[in-house]
């Protein structure tokens, strides 16, 4: 069998088209595509085509709903499907747009507030090809925002193993510009598939802002959890003493070792003080890893007393990881998956510059991280 005879005739007129005219057709092309998409998965999702006859039938089409959907190359007039018994709407309409939504959206509302620039004009005539007004912000506000509070409170479950951390960016808060912290939780379940569990924006890392978020958690669900890997900010710290005060924690070797680097007088010190932090927790026991951080507490007391003390003071934080399985060791010693999910999330947020309100900056972090979520759950497990 061809290539060509595994599309349908529709998909292979549409690719064919596309072939010919280039870009010229390029919206009258999407539009036949995604009709073709979402009468696809009808079908899919009734496990039947229209007018046949089988038992594995689970429902019955209903017509379709006329939809424009305005994009960059312009407006398409679509054709959604419906169905009688159980509501459905095609996913190919929805899928890897939130984020692009409330980018637009953020962008938009800089400039509709009077504290935009001429570049953050552009960047919205470019993304959203059409003058916003601010009842449109306001409708589409509405409308992401009601998809994004149903992920953010949505209900939790068993939770293995769970990493905290926070990240920040500018925002209009109270008249003034001020760094704002967006708190995120990333859950290991029982199946070993990572998940984001919670994600908040603060005005500050502090317990209180903390508390309030673990103990939201909780109310959702959340239960099982045996580890929490994190930094030693103050703030978290309490908070997590006082709604999970049961619960093992894992320091984050990572940040561990930064700190461990401030208390070193010159560069060649900070060069052995790494290599030394790196040899205590490639320790294949903890005894072995035990032994080896007195060494090091024994080996610069003599020439760097505060840095010994300290050490000897704070290092077994970071070796809790060895009361778990040997194949999950190496996830768990540091906090490095909350660090690439604050990557993306700065990177993403970064055209947007300084975001006009708080709300404004918890839709385009949640859409971002709604993305990640599900590519998760849906990929390889992270933990086996």
């Amino acid at each position: 069998m061809t290539s060509n005879q595994t599309l349908s005739p529709l998909v292979a007129e549409v690719l064919n088209e596309l072939a010919m005219s280039g870009l010229e057709c390029l919206t009258p092309t999407l539009e036949k595509l995604l009709n073709e998409l979402m009468l696809m998965e009808r079908n899919q999702v009734l496990q039947a085509a229209p007018y046949q006859r089988t038992e594995q039938r689970k429902g019955y089409a209903n017509g379709f709903k006329n939809k424009t959907l305005q994009m960059r190359c312009g407006k398409l007039q679509l054709q959604v499907p419906k169905t009688r018994e159980e509501p459905f709407y095609p996913s190919c309409l929805e899928k890897g747009m939130r984020s692009e939504r409330a980018l637009q959206l953020a962008i938009a509302e800089m400039y509709v507030k009077g504290v935009s620039t001429r570049k953050v004009k552009k960047i919205t005539d470019k993304l959203c090809d059409h003058e916003v007004s601010s009842t449109q912000v306001s409708r589409l506000a509405a409308l992401l925002d009601e998809e994004l509070e149903k992920f953010r409170n949505r209900p939790l479950g068993k939770i293995k193993y769970l990493y905290l951390d926070a990240t920040y960016e500018k925002a209009r808060y109270e008249g003034c510009v001020r760094s704002v912290a967006i708190l995120t939780a990333i859950g290991v379940n029982e199946e070993g598939y990572r998940e984001v569990v919670g994600i908040s924006c603060s005005i500050s890392e502090a317990e209180v802002h903390w508390r309030s978020f673990l103990e939201n958690l909780l109310k959702r669900g959340l239960c099982g959890v045996e580890l929490i890997i994190s930094d030693a900010h103050a703030g978290l710290t309490k908070a997590r003493e006082a709604v999970l005060p049961s619960v093992k924690w894992q320091r984050c070797l990572f940040h561990l070792a930064q700190n461990a680097q401030h208390h070193a007088k010159t560069n060649q010190m900070r060069r052995e003080i790494a290599d030394a932090v790196r040899d205590i927790y490639l320790a294949q026991t903890r005894e072995e890893a035990k032994e080896r951080l007195q060494s090091v507490v024994k080996k610069y007391e003599p020439e760097a007393p505060e840095f010994s003390a300290w050490v000897e003071e704070n290092f077994e934080e970071g070796l809790t990881y060895y009361d778990y399985p040997k194949e999950h060791r190496k996830k768990l010693r540091t906090n490095n998956v909350s660090e690439r999910l604050n990557k993306e999330i700065r990177r993403r947020a970064r055209v947007a510059g300084v975001f006009p309100n708080t709300e404004s900056l918890l839709r385009l972090t949640t859409a971002v991280v709604v993305e990640i979520h599900e590519g998760w759950i849906s990929g390889r497990k992270y933990l086996g």
